[in-house]
């Protein structure tokens, strides 16, 4: 296998880019986590100094100055709406999401998700570049005993069986909002030229609790002390495991796609 060359990285190392130069094949690593304009004051274990300020009517340049570079595209949002917001639209401040103790209005993170997807994918579908794009959709977590401030680990070693687990509420309307903005906007790209395909990754993803990183976000975190109290990670996800059956799913659908 080719070794890719890193030609970039953000400051933090959050956002890359590779070249596969005898493929002349570019891959990048775009970290935006609300696709939106959002103002963020948290540090690396997600401990915020400061509530997010949320543009829902304006996207992240981050990525759509890039956009027209790009052949295929796979968009994914969720967890971070869940967080503590402040919502702005049209210059001023409309609300807040899970803000206690402000003179708010207080707004549905499902508000706010909804109106960026539409966003997202109207300038996707509207967009002069003809992109091939995914839309995945949410992925649970598998935190148990706790949450992720509050002591929650992920110890399975092995996957759920059918019936064993539900969907949690939280993950079933996001998904629900998915679908539905991804059916209007798949009408509106196929007039377009543009082709959207979903990337439904929920259900398989809930029946693998034993696919996260768990205690080991940080290298060897037991080293110097094997009883060390450490944050778990039961949330984001890792090699191998339940993305190698992502990337095979991905690379199956484009392959179709493409005929």
């Amino acid at each position: 296998v080719e070794q890719a060359v890193e030609v970039y990285h953000d400051e933090q190392y959050k956002s890359k880019r590779w070249h596969f130069p005898s493929h002349n094949f570019t891959l990048s690593v775009i970290w935006s986590p609300f696709l939106l304009k959002a103002d963020i004051f948290e540090d690396i274990n997600g401990v915020s100094s400061a509530e997010t300020q949320l543009h829902l009517d304006k996207l992240d340049k981050t990525w759509t100055d890039q956009y027209e570079n790009f052949d295929y595209a796979v968009i994914a949002g969720g967890k971070w709406f869940l967080k503590t917001a402040i919502y702005h639209e049209n210059g001023t401040v409309t609300g807040c999401h899970s803000c206690l103790g402000k003179n708010l209005t207080e707004m549905s993170f499902e508000y706010a998700y909804r109106r960026a997807l539409k966003s997202i994918l109207d300038f996707m579908m509207g967009s002069g570049q003809k992109a091939f794009v995914f839309l995945r959709t949410t992925t649970p977590d598998h935190f148990e005993n706790g949450e992720w401030f509050s002591g929650g680990t992920c110890n399975r070693t092995g996957p759920f069986k059918e019936g064993e687990v539900d969907i949690k509420d939280v993950d079933a309307e996001m998904r629900g909002i998915e679908m539905e903005e991804f059916e209007k906007a798949s009408i509106v790209g196929a007039e377009n030229g543009v082709t959207l395909k979903l990337l439904d990754t929920t259900r398989m993803s809930m029946l693998r609790p034993d696919g996260h990183p768990g205690p080991y976000r940080q290298f060897q975190p037991f080293a110097k002390d094997k009883n060390a109290k450490v944050q778990n990670d039961c949330l984001h996800w890792c090699l191998p495991g339940p993305i190698d059956s992502w990337n095979d799913i991905l690379m199956e659908m484009v392959i179709r796609g493409a005929h």
